[in-house]
């Protein structure tokens, strides 16, 4: 019904286990945090599991491992670890808030509830312990005491507006509808562009058979949202309710577009199919419902009546054999059955068919048998299992709307929906994120001829959608630090070696290790530019872990408020970027990096300069067109910066889109 976000704790990486006899656990703490906090999973787990051998009476590695389980959905293993961590520590929030999320996805709710209680004692005012509290108060049914604590809630934070959506729903299972439309005209008033409270009060008038309000409602959302299969299902149902057969038959071709398996889009457009008459049609759909779910009857009954109307008798009749086979009462079954037996000359079969009815019709007379009829609505519950309904338009039950929790531990904070933020920096690195859309292919001549010599133990790739590495990948580079480290004994001068070791701490996160590679790789070879742009890449990505480090302290004790985090100079990076500009004036990413650099310092006129530098070297250049798009609607020119908007959804960045659509509901 209303999405809710579960910003769950992301953080990142770690150090080869074979340079380590004695482990300085300070410092591969700070390289595990570092890999959870850029998504790198495995690996911080394993700079952990180093730092739980060497000092196992530490709250704080038990707490974030356990942080990296449950991002793996290793919910059993992020609970016991964290359980661990508390008896260490009983006085750490995160660690009951990451457990709380821990046993919800494990449906152990009263736990969950248990846990947020101890760290509301701790914190009485945290926003997210309170909204997963009440989640979870609703999932176990209590929605007297989830309605108590979202008046707490709301009493806290009084713009928090996922408290009125949550309260909506409370007061519509508690029959409260008037107070349902106050909230969730409330959430609209403060939030009219966020999708989701268009798309609550839009269910809600669904839910009072206001289906034109409804339409507009779910309208305004589908407008202001990235394609979500959910919303355009759940217009259909609006549409079809005025008999827009041919509006809701496009919603659910737009919903499968986006989610192909979705089982309510395929079953319904089916059922839309068969009653305009486009049987053959209906019939795939409901191969692939059958594909999905074999055991479906209702969906079987409706393939066999599609079947015996294009005069597939026998696949007709196998179906409703099928059926009758699991419901030896549905009535309905014999009647087509009989009919189709007719048809293929099964005269015998068909007589027995008809009989059973007519007994059945005989006995109903007498009172001998009650016969279950269908309702007079025209939708049910997927989970109606009543055959006489199997014409109707099928609906998500109440359950079955997957609520998703809240934390503050994502680690990349920078990425919460809230913001509209630039594409990201690109990295030389081996490894890069399959995207299923976009296939854009970034080149550079210089960094091809590189690679064409073979110098370099992978091939050297331009992205900025790298992927976390494997456990096996994670092994292979610890063993190739070795290996590079050999070969820089034996020649000290070499400047690739340097290169192509710092890549390897690079991708295990040893950000301190790879930058003093590149240091020397730079001594070796001051023209090696790819140095220079691999090294600003690390500073940045220090600098924005550091800035934000806090979001990972977790210990009570005054100690740890000795450690001041002293802050990268941005101008080093720009310093760096420079220099690959010098050296190599058409590697198009050095300008499209410097931009983003102006642009998080909110400089956004030099970086507009970059980024049309690099649209000049590159015309389609997708994400310098967005960034560039977004430099210009934070200086006031939204129609310049939508065009390049366009341009970048054009060319493969599709939630170029949704931010089309945020400004230009804005004016």
């Amino acid at each position: 019904m209303i999405k809710r976000f579960l910003y769950i704790v992301l953080a990142g990486l770690l150090l080869p286990l074979s340079l380590f006899s004695q482990i300085n656990a300070e410092r591969v703490m700070t390289i595990g945090k570092n890999a959870l906090y850029f998504e790198d999973y495995v690996l911080s787990i394993q700079y952990f599991n180093q730092v739980i051998n060497a000092k196992p009476y530490l709250a704080e590695p038990f707490f974030f491992r356990g942080l990296a389980k449950l991002n793996l959905d290793d919910f059993r293993g992020a609970e016991l670890d964290c359980s661990e961590a508390l008896q260490r520590n009983p006085f750490v929030v995160n660690a009951y808030q990451v457990r709380g999320i821990a046993r919800i996805q494990q449906k152990n709710y009263k736990d969950a509830i248990e846990d947020y209680l101890k760290a509301l004692k701790l914190d009485p005012e945290n926003i997210s312990l309170w909204h997963n509290l009440a989640l979870c108060r609703m999932n176990e049914k209590d929605y007297v005491t989830a309605r108590a604590d979202l008046d707490t809630l709301i009493r806290i934070s009084p713009r928090y507006t996922d408290a009125y959506l949550m309260r909506t729903e409370v007061s519509l299972k508690q029959k409260d509808t008037l107070q349902a439309m106050t909230d969730a005209d409330k959430a609209i008033e403060m939030d009219r562009y966020n999708p989701d409270t268009w798309t609550s009060r839009g269910m809600l008038f669904l839910q009072r058979s206001k289906y034109s309000d409804a339409e507009s409602d779910l309208t305004e959302a589908i407008r202001l949202s990235v394609r979500n299969a959910g919303v355009y299902i759940n217009r259909a149902l609006a549409r079809y309710h005025q008999n827009n057969l041919r509006g809701a038959m496009s919603d659910y071709d737009i919903a499968l577009d986006i989610d192909r398996n979705n089982f309510i889009g395929h079953y319904n457009r089916g059922l839309l199919r068969a009653q305009v008459g486009d049987d053959n049609r209906a019939i795939e759909d409901f191969d692939f419902v059958l594909n999905m779910e074999p055991d479906n009857m209702m969906a079987t009954f409706n393939r066999g009546l599609l079947r015996d109307r294009t005069g597939d008798y026998r696949g007709a009749i196998e179906d409703y054999t099928r059926v009758i086979e699991e419901y030896p009462n549905f009535l309905a079954g014999y009647q087509y059955r009989a009919q189709a037996r007719r048809k293929t000359g099964d005269l015998k079969g068909a007589d027995e068919d008809e009989f059973k009815v007519l007994k059945a019709q005989i006995d109903a007379q007498n009172g001998t048998k009650n016969q279950a009829t269908a309702s007079a609505d025209k939708t049910r519950k997927k989970s109606d299992k009543n055959m006489n309904n199997y014409r109707k338009m099928v609906v998500a039950d109440e359950d079955a709307n997957e609520r998703k929790y809240k934390t503050d531990y994502r680690g990349r904070v920078q990425d919460r929906n809230v913001n509209i933020l630039p594409q990201p920096m690109f990295a030389l690195t081996y490894y890069e994120r399959q995207d299923e859309v976009r296939r854009q292919v970034n080149y550079s001549k210089a960094i091809d001829d590189l690679n064409n010599r073979h110098v370099l133990p992978h091939r050297l790739l331009i992205t900025n959608n790298e992927t976390s590495l494997t456990e096996e990948q994670v092994k292979q580079h610890f063993a190739s630090v070795d290996a590079q480290t050999s070969v820089i004994v034996n020649h000290p001068d070499s400047a690739l070696s340097y290169y192509a070791r710092a890549l390897d701490f690079y991708l295990v996160q040893d950000f301190d290790n790879a930058i003093a590679d590149l240091d020397e790789a730079i001594k070796q070879d001051s023209t090696f530019f790819p140095a220079y742009f691999s090294r600003s890449l690390i500073y940045y990505k220090q600098l924005e872990y550091r800035k934000r480090d806090k979001t990972f302290d977790i210990e009570t004790v005054n100690d740890d408020k000795n450690a001041q985090i002293r802050s990268y100079d941005y101008n080093r990076i720009r310093e760096d970027l420079d220099e690959v500009i010098r050296l190599n004036p058409d590697f198009v990413y050095a300008y499209y990096n410097r931009g983003n650099v102006h642009a998080l310092l909110k400089d956004y006129r030099a970086a507009l300069a970059d980024y049309d530098k690099a649209i000049e070297l590159d015309s389609r250049f997708a994400d310098a067109y967005y960034n560039r798009g977004l430099m210009n609607i934070f200086l006031g020119n939204n129609r310049q910066g939508i065009q390049d908007l366009s341009k970048a959804g054009e060319l493969g960045i599709f939630s170029a889109y949704n931010v089309i659509k945020r400004f230009t509901a804005a004016e």
